[in-house]
């Protein structure tokens, strides 16, 4: 008699990964992947689209969506189109990790809990524990939690400094259906790299200007050659208002250098090549209210 057990089956699925804004679901979708393909900022909203990470191990493909943060606070139409995103991604997906940021509980996160989809199995990753200061507080924060919600497991991470992720795969995996990959092994999204370098352009906008510009603001790619060795890229900042223009700018130009600067270099880096990098402004009143020009610009 043989004594050997089965073949492991192969399992891939569709996780969502949603939560209000600013409790770093995009840094855990970079850190779960292992590279940048989600932007990130202190500030609120930064994630715009449903975004696609894929990791794929020897047993199983995890194709991750990154959703905006869920938002209640403020109306208006791309608000309103990126609460559509995260609906509709949560329709066909097989598990969800709600990320909540540790010892902190707030009426956005409960909002999230009606839209869990019943069919899919549900993960708490409770983030940020690095910050904790009360590590006995954790338990109680997670009791009341699950309270409200079943959760079918609770992992506590730091996605900034990469604890516990192995432990939330390896979760997610044991809940993902049985099947082929979808995407090839090597494959870390399906968002094209003229997209990412959009949105590597709007990270830095956010980074360094901050809380001086607005939401309205958004970055097309209006040039892309790229050759064996070299790119050649000219991204255009869309403003809301002629007074966002010289904010963006700066005084000499410097800040528009920097924010040049820093992209062109995440993106040499994803391309690996050498990259030239123009980036300039214009204005375009009004594009965020209206759900035409949003769809012009990119947003689904």
């Amino acid at each position: 008699m043989s004594d050997q057990t089965a073949p492991r089956p192969f399992r891939c699925g569709y996780v969502a990964i949603i939560g209000r804004p600013n409790v770093g679901k995009s840094t855990l979708l970079n850190a779960l992947v292992g590279a940048k393909i989600s932007i990130v900022s202190r500030k609120a909203q930064t994630t715009r689209h449903r975004i696609q990470g894929v990791l794929t191990r020897d047993h199983e493909q995890f194709v991750f969506i990154d959703t905006p943060g869920f938002q209640t606070r403020h109306a208006g139409t791309m608000n309103r189109m990126m609460n559509r995103v995260v609906s509709q991604s949560l329709a066909n997906v097989d598990v969800v990790v709600q990320v909540v940021e540790a010892g902190k509980w707030s009426e956005g996160d409960s909002n999230l809990l009606p839209m869990l989809p019943p069919a899919a199995k549900t993960i708490l990753a409770v983030n940020k524990t690095d910050l904790l200061k009360d590590r006995d507080s954790l338990f109680p924060y997670v009791q009341k939690i699950v309270a409200t919600h079943p959760f079918d497991a609770v992992i506590p991470v730091s996605a900034a400094k990469s604890r516990q992720l192995d432990h939330l795969l390896d979760e997610i995996a044991n809940r993902l259906p049985e099947g082929e990959a979808m995407f090839e092994a090597d494959t870390l999204t399906d968002r094209p790299a003229r997209f990412i370098a959009a949105e590597l352009v709007r990270e830095k906008i956010f980074r360094l200007v901050g809380d001086e510009l607005p939401y309205g603001a958004t970055v097309v790619i209006e040039q892309w050659e790229e050759s064996d060795g070299h790119a050649r890229i000219a991204a255009c900042v869309i403003v809301d208002r002629d007074s966002h223009r010289p904010i963006l700018i700066g005084a000499n130009g410097e800040r528009m250098k920097r924010i040049a600067t820093e992209a062109r270099q995440d993106i040499s880096k994803m391309l690996d090549k050498p990259v030239h990098l123009e980036v300039y402004v214009k204005v375009r009143r009004g594009w965020a209210d209206r759900e035409n020009a949003l769809r012009d610009l990119g947003y689904e």
